[in-house]
């Protein structure tokens, strides 16, 4: 079956950063369907020429050294454009006309919304008007960026409206976190090594922190974070999807609606927050000239940090707190898991020892970190930390594929089981608005301010220490 992928956007950022780039090392390493067209549509005036240029100065630009100039050619002459406004339903039937010209036989698509959300609901819309999403012999799938709806009820419009056009088992809501190796690995090291199985539970298991920390400012992006703020950015997609894997029940099968039914279950256990819980267990915080930033409120209350306290109510998890955190400008950049286990129940030697820790490295530095205790030599029986330490990039010829290479092939084979399903976002979107809600009331906690480069405000140091915890503040060592 031929395929043909349809990016609206083509002309921003995303395309040109990833898509791209992600369809071309696909196509160099063989995995790109045969007789797969490359289409991209945006309301520039390119021709099929222009844009393959421009694409062959950009992909050449992000992929560095990864560029092969001799596989280019072959690879961009599947590579079509039609000028086309999401906006304008007579584009559609253009590109429809176009689409058919293209196609050597009746192909599979994916419809690409590389555009900003505002365009989501028209871009449904359109492909329905112009006959674009109805299946006969073909499939059709339609892939949708986050933001996912701003809050539950633009999230539910928003579900609604593609509902109107596409079955779900055609909707493919996309979240990058989830195509990165070491996500993926990480039901890998659970459901596949006996070891851990055992003990992934409140008996042996004091907490768990997500972190993902980001050592660059708003930049020129301070219009859109005052909209968005972290919960949005961050919690809401990235940081619940970590927590879901982390806490999630074996499936029966790796299968996409298996996998995603174990999820769901995880954010409907989530113990909802209420009256002082926001201040006691949320923590905010903004970093010191936010309110200087293009686009930014001189008097802005938008968090750019913010640490959450959440309590799983399931039989696995109850009264394991996981701590989760996300910010701007802190020490580095990283996303990590910690799993951090009790204290043995006797303390057999005079020093008190470190908890153990199982270390998941997300990015920059993908890896596995067990951290335990072992003998000082030479000094009596005195424990010291040790590490049992696995790298991907040590292990692993080459580069690590990008995570936008996964996404699409599985998009491409219809394997949804790395998206996310609408009762999953609408859930997350329960969890979060909340916490927003509370945040513009009397019973948000202070905003602190805090340092470029550090590890947020004090206040989240302070929070820690006052449930006898510490952060894992640990920025990866890249070797």
């Amino acid at each position: 079956m031929a395929h043909s992928i349809v990016i609206f956007g083509a002309s921003g950022d995303l395309t040109k950063r990833k898509l791209i780039p992600a369809l071309f090392r696909l196509y160099q390493k063989g995995k790109l369907p045969p007789a797969t067209r490359i289409i991209g549509v945006s309301r520039r005036k390119y021709s099929d020429e222009r844009w393959r240029e421009l694409l062959l100065e950009t992909t050449r630009q992000f992929l560095g050294d990864r560029f092969d100039a001799e596989v280019w050619p072959a690879f961009v002459g599947q590579v079509h454009y039609v000028p086309g406004d999401v906006n304008q339903v007579d584009d559609f039937f253009s590109l429809e006309a176009r689409l058919q010209e293209i196609e050597d036989d009746a192909a599979d698509r994916v419809y690409y919304l590389a555009t900003s959300p505002a365009l989501y609901a028209a871009a449904a819309s359109n492909l329905a008007a112009a006959g674009m999403a109805h299946e006969s012999t073909a499939k059709r799938r339609i892939v949708i960026e986050k933001p996912f709806g701003t809050d539950l009820k633009s999230a539910r419009d928003l579900n609604a409206h593609v509902h109107g056009v596409f079955a779900e088992k055609q909707v493919y809501r996309i979240d990058h976190y989830l195509g990165k190796e070491t996500v993926q690995n990480l039901m890998v090291l659970r459901f596949a090594n006996s070891i851990f199985e055992p003990i992934w539970n409140r008996d042996y298991i004091d907490h768990v922190q997500i972190t993902v920390a980001e050592s660059v400012t708003v930049e020129g992006r301070g219009g859109y974070y005052e909209q968005s703020g972290v919960l949005r950015d961050m919690f809401q997609n990235h940081l619940l999807q970590l927590l879901m894997i982390t806490a999630m029940e074996a499936p029966v099968r790796f299968e996409a609606d298996m996998v995603r039914d174990e999820k769901v279950k995880v954010l409907r256990a989530i113990r909802s927050l209420s009256g002082a819980d926001f201040a006691s267990d949320t923590v905010r915080g903004q970093y010191a000239d936010y309110r200087r930033a293009d686009g930014v409120n001189p008097a802005s209350e938008n968090a750019t940090f913010a640490a959450l306290k959440l309590h799983i109510d399931n039989w696995r998890w109850n009264g394991v707190p996981f701590y989760l955190r996300s910010g701007k400008a802190m020490s580095c950049r990283t996303t990590q898991i910690v799993i951090q286990f009790r204290q043995p129940p006797v303390m057999m030697f005079s020093a008190s020892p470190e908890p153990n820790k199982l270390v998941i490295q997300i990015q920059p530095a993908e890896g596995i970190q067990i951290h335990f205790q072992t003998k000082t030599p030479d000094a009596g029986m005195r424990p010291r930390n040790a590490e049992l330490d696995y790298r991907f990039q040590r292990a692993v010829r080459g580069a690590l594929p990008d995570a936008y290479q996964r996404l699409l092939m599985d998009a491409l084979g219809g394997d949804a089981s790395l998206f996310a399903r609408s009762d999953e976002v609408e859930l997350a979107w329960g969890i979060v608005d909340p916490i927003l809600a509370a945040w513009s009331s009397p019973a948000a906690p202070p905003l602190e301010m805090y340092d470029v480069g550090c590890w947020g405000p004090e206040s989240s140091t302070r929070w820690m220490r006052d449930q006898g915890r510490e952060w894992f503040d640990v920025c990866p060592v890249l070797h």
